[in-house]
């Protein structure tokens, strides 16, 4: 199975809190840090969790910056 890697622009100082939303969430996701200076990360999402990936990225966007980077 090949995941899916989807890039994003976040505030830098709510990276920790992120991973450890995705971390909770076990299987939907894995964000990796890229650039944590400028808050670039990639989140490795496996086949059949895109939806729930992308629903808690848009739930998220209410409260911390959170925009799409085409790698």
């Amino acid at each position: 199975m090949e995941t899916i890697e989807k890039y994003y622009q976040v505030d830098r100082r709510e990276i920790s809190f992120l991973k450890f939303i995705f971390e909770a969430y076990d299987g939907i996701a894995v964000l990796t840090t890229i650039d944590a200076k400028s808050g670039r990360i990639v989140l490795k999402i496996p086949p059949g969790c895109e939806a729930d990936a992308d629903a808690l990225i848009t739930d998220m966007k209410k409260n911390i910056m959170i925009e799409p980077v085409i790698n």
